[in-house]
């Protein structure tokens, strides 16, 4: 089943034991697309014919729900083709390659209003998404909390020769808040995806992608705009 098999992926980038999706949690829809629909412990549901991450949060429910997470339609300009997601609402999914296996929920110590996770697998070999996404109930404390993770990040773009790091941070402003995303090299210093931190009003979050759709390591622009823009409430 899809949500096993995500669970026990290795982060193609982590230069540490534990696979980013090792934490995923209980809560979790994974959903296929292009194939059966997967089981999973909260229910089994077929995938939508908009290949959205998952069934949406109904109108006025409180916290987050699927729709406040990057969507298919946000990888194609980007020359993905996403095949599976697998939603969470635990807080629970390990954040980063940089992060070891910390979490969301372990960042701001349960305290959070509402969780959400993603992992989103592509017909490309080594192309992997992840995003973790929080309410910090305030503007503050999600202020606070973004700055924490890109501080986490930064602490990534300095290391020893021929291990992967992250470049540059370059600040976006979009209708839905604003972010810093920052390219990702390998060892031999090629272009291999990126991480963005991001926010939008009292929400926060970081979004990863594992993997190379193009020799520009600016649409990791384009794929946290769209993470911005759909976080926003």
């Amino acid at each position: 089943m899809f949500d096993n098999q995500a669970a026990g992926r290795k982060f193609p980038r982590r230069g540490r034991t534990a696979g980013v999706a090792a934490s995923v949690g209980a809560a979790l829809i994974a959903v296929g697309f292009g194939m059966q629909p997967a089981a999973a412990g909260a229910g089994t549901i077929a995938a939508h014919r908009s290949a959205t991450a998952a069934t949406a949060t109904p109108a006025g429910a409180p916290g987050l729900g699927s729709d406040n997470l990057i969507q298919s339609d946000d990888f194609f300009q980007q020359g993905l083709q996403p095949v599976s997601a697998t939603v969470g609402t635990t807080g629970n999914q390990a954040l980063s390659a940089c992060s070891g296996e910390e979490t969301m929920r372990a960042l701001t110590k349960g305290k959070a209003g509402a969780y959400a996770e993603v992992i989103w697998t592509f017909d490309t070999d080594d192309t992997l998404l992840t995003e973790s996404v929080a309410d910090g109930s305030t503007l503050a404390s999600a202020t606070s909390y973004e700055q924490r993770l890109n501080a986490l990040v930064s602490s990534c773009q300095d290391e020893p020769d021929g291990h992967w790091y992250y470049g540059d941070g370059h600040a976006i402003t979009v209708q839905g808040g604003e972010g810093t995303w920052y390219p990702s090299f390998n060892g031999d210093g090629d272009t291999a995806g990126g991480v963005a931190v991001i926010r939008s009003g009292h929400r926060f979050g970081i979004v990863e992608l594992a993997g190379q759709p193009s020799d520009d390591p600016g649409y990791m622009e384009g794929i946290a705009a769209g993470a911005v823009n759909r976080l926003a409430d």
